[in-house]
């Protein structure tokens, strides 16, 4: 039986599981988000896993696990953990940046998160030299940043698949003695989420999917297509309204110019670096323009900059905005995200399964075919890891499972949230109006998920805040939209 983490704390180890993790001793710790920034104080471990699970004698990794104990003195036997997405993404990171809108869980469960192999402090898969390109696609280039990258890896990359990390989670929860797991993942994590509760039905109690990743989705093309959608979208809104119309009247031809512009030659621009402040000298081409509209798509509030970084540009010559954007991006996500792991998914569980590429579907898109062409070189030369036979397979679960998509997700669309609802027949789709990919932190949204782990039921939820959220407002001009 579950005993409070505190006490278990108290007698110094964990002494719950078996076989090789009967032991495991926690120690108290600061947990930093992705920005350095914010801090949680939790109980953390280091456990061992096999590299391949297959061969449990064999070399070992180490998983980074945190514990938030609850605030009640006898919490659930269940605990809640979040899985965060990329793939390439630390889950501890992702938690550490949106604890408050966990708060109201810690009320009666300890929050239990394990960085996913490959990711954050569990081994990570790093590619510098993969992280480094951030020009047009140029194959030479791309093949040997990947032969470069396997050359320096310390753990053979076939064995971090989502096959496997399913049974690092199976096997840290029975260690910890938690009778189920209430799961929230968001974006790749609504995969793993999903793949565990296939493996392991009975330690489920709960399942919140947020951007959600169907089974059977091969990851590549869509990027390109679901990003066009939305900014195609974005235009139509801007159109609709009128103070943002009569600032930008012609915004689509106004953004195929610029689009134009920056593809036949690159604009010199001097600015201070967003994060480290040096003044740097940057030659911003397409690739800039392309990140920062397809990174700024992800949120409503940086949506509503969209329509003025693009008249800044194409009408003013002022680039700062678009380099500006693109430099942090840039930063961040090479922290954020381990492009090892991501390769390792991502050439084990998607490349494989792209079948019939309409290269002229994503030729017409803004993003084009170069990151589906990128990946296909990755992935001839990274090595391809197990996958379970019915992976792709459909999922039937009478588990109650919470859906959250966002309205004008960039690369999630709703659509994906529909189709994984209709095989889940315990579930309840919600969207959200004018928003982005994962929704979770949005208005009601932190309370109606606690309320939901509470009871562990769908059918006495109030849902009708939902209706509440809405896309932030353009800007007008550089002092914001209109009052």
């Amino acid at each position: 039986m579950h005993r409070s983490f505190q006490t278990l704390l108290l007698s110094g180890l964990i002494c719950c599981g078996s076989g090789a993790f009967a032991d495991v001793e926690f120690s108290s710790c600061e947990l930093t988000g992705s920005q350095g920034f914010r801090k949680v104080v939790a109980n953390c471990a280091d456990i061992e896993r096999p590299v391949n699970p297959a061969q449990p004698d064999g070399a070992t990794l180490t998983l980074k696990v945190a514990v938030i104990s609850s605030l009640s003195p006898d919490p659930k036997p269940d605990a809640f953990t979040v899985i965060n997405g990329g793939p390439g993404g630390s889950s501890i990171e992702f938690y550490v940046d949106q604890a408050s809108a966990f708060r109201a869980i810690l009320r009666e469960r300890d929050i239990v998160v394990i960085d996913q192999r490959g990711t954050g402090a569990s081994n990570p898969l790093d590619c510098p030299e993969l992280e480094a390109l951030h020009t047009l696609y140029d194959e030479t280039r791309f093949a040997d940043a990947t032969d470069a990258c396997l050359a320096q890896l310390s753990s053979d990359p076939r064995y971090f698949t989502t096959s496997i990390a399913v049974q690092d989670l199976e096997a840290i929860r029975e260690t910890l003695g938690y009778s189920q797991l209430n799961i929230y993942g968001v974006s790749y994590g609504t995969r793993v989420a999903q793949h565990y509760l296939r493996r392991y039905p009975g330690s489920v109690r709960t399942l919140i999917i947020d951007g959600v990743v169907p089974h059977d989705l091969a990851l590549g093309p869509g990027a390109a297509i679901n990003a066009q959608r939305t900014l195609d979208r974005l235009f139509a809104r801007c159109a609709a309204s009128p103070a943002c119309h009569a600032a930008y009247p012609d915004l689509p031809q106004s953004f195929d110019r610029l689009r134009s512009r920056l593809q036949e030659h690159s604009v010199k621009v001097q600015l201070a670096h967003p994060v480290s402040g040096k003044i740097e000298s940057l030659d911003l081409g397409y690739p800039h323009l392309m990140i920062t509209i397809r990174m700024l798509s992800y949120a409503t509030e940086t949506v509503s900059l969209i329509p003025l970084i693009i008249d800044q540009a194409e009408r003013l010559e002022n680039y700062i905005p678009i380099a500006a954007n693109a430099l942090r991006i840039i930063s961040s996500l090479s922290h954020a995200i381990r492009f090892g792991m991501h390769n390792s998914v991502v050439c084990a569980e998607d490349l494989p399964f792209l079948e019939n590429v309409d290269f002229s579907e994503l030729q017409a898109t803004y993003m084009g075919s170069e990151q589906v062409v990128a990946l296909q070189t990755i992935c001839r030369r990274w090595p391809r890891g197990p996958m379970d036979a019915d992976f792709r397979e459909p999922l039937h679960s009478s588990v109650p499972t919470l859906i959250l998509s966002g309205e004008e997700d960039p690369i999630t669309p709703p659509v994906y949230g529909e189709q994984v609802a209709q095989q889940l027949p315990n579930s309840l789709h919600l969207i959200g109006a004018g928003q982005g990919h994962g929704i979770f932190a949005r208005g009601c949204l932190p309370n109606l998920l606690a309320e939901f782990v509470q009871l562990g039921d769908l059918q006495s939820l109030d849902t009708s805040c939902v209706a509440k959220l809405a896309p932030s407002p353009f800007f007008v001009n550089l002092m914001g939209p209109t009052p």
